[in-house]
Formats: structure tokens, C-alpha cells, sequence
């Protein structure tokens, strides 16, 4: 099996959001989604896109992977659930939310995933966390860094370590 690199995206802004993060992170390890994790600090990030609503907690998590994509999406939305997700419209509120960013050199476009994430690059609270784990890590549609994308995030809502 081929072992892929994988960068992930988690946040929460209700509830225990640090507890919930470190349940997700706890979840990913105990599944056996991610071998060889790094983890970033807690990022405390103003809300972007619906901005009526608490701030978030954002990290980054690495690592690496063999399980298939499909079956990789599957379990990400399981832990998801498990923690207590529901349903909330686009960029509100979240329990927990686990985005998917890259996946190998992966670049995927279909009706349930896009790969890497579209909007990662314009996200600095994707970017800040990101880049503290996986720095010279190659986004792979954009043949850039991920601190080249964050020196070049036009994005200036505030994020900053806990």
C-alpha cells in the first residue's frame, strides 16, 4: 500500500472546544487514521464568512496514512459525529469540524470532495496552524509552499496562539 502525507484542518466554537479538539485528535490516533502525527499549538481564530458567532479554536494536524480516501472521508465524518457534530448552516457554528486539506499530491474534484481544500489558501486560520507542522509542505494544485500560501493570504482576520 501506498503511504500518503496528509494535512488536516480541525476547529470548534461551541462547547469545550479544547477538549473537544483533543477528543477529535485522541480519535484519530485510536482509529489508526494517522500514524506519525504532529500536531500544532491551539490557534484562537476570529470567525470568517458568518461573523455573528463565537470565536473559534483551530489547529492543524499531520501525518501519514495508507486507508483510501473514500474510506478516509468516512471515518473523519465518524469522529465528527461521534463528538457530537450537527447540522448547522455554511460557516456557522461548529462542535467540531475536521477538513481534509491535502492527501498525498492528490487533486480531486467531485460531487462529495475537493482535494486539496479549494478555500485552504485563503484561510489564515488554516494557514497559520498549518504552516507552524508542514511549512515547506507542497499544496499541490498551486505548486507552492504552505508558508509560501500563508506569506501570500490576502485573509487578515486574527488568529493567534492560545
Amino acid at each position: 500500500m501506498v503511504e500518503s502525507f496528509v494535512l488536516l484542518s480541525l476547529g470548534a466554537n461551541l462547547g469545550n472546544q479544547s477538549a473537544t479538539i483533543k477528543n477529535a485528535i485522541n480519535c484519530i490516533r485510536d482509529s489508526g487514521l494517522l500514524t506519525s502525527l504532529h500536531i500544532s499549538s491551539e490557534y484562537s481564530t476570529e470567525p470568517v464568512g458568518y461573523i455573528d458567532q463565537p470565536w473559534f479554536t483551530n489547529i492543524a494536524v499531520s501525518g501519514f496514512t495508507t486507508i483510501p480516501i473514500t474510506h478516509f472521508l468516512l471515518i473523519i465524518k465518524t469522529i465528527e459525529q461521534f463528538l457530537g457534530r450537527t447540522g448547522h448552516q455554511r460557516w456557522h457554528e461548529r462542535e467540531i469540524d475536521i477538513d481534509l486539506l491535502i492527501y498525498g499530491d492528490n487533486i480531486i474534484t467531485n460531487k462529495e470532495i475537493t482535494i486539496p481544500h479549494p478555500r485552504m489558501h485563503q484561510r489564515r486560520f488554516v494557514l497559520e496552524p498549518a504552516a507552524e507542522i508542514a511549512s515547506e509542505v507542497i499544496h499541490p494544485g498551486f505548486n507552492l509552499s504552505i508558508s509560501q500560501l500563508l506569506e501570500q493570504c490576502s485573509d487578515n482576520s486574527i488568529v493567534n496562539v492560545k
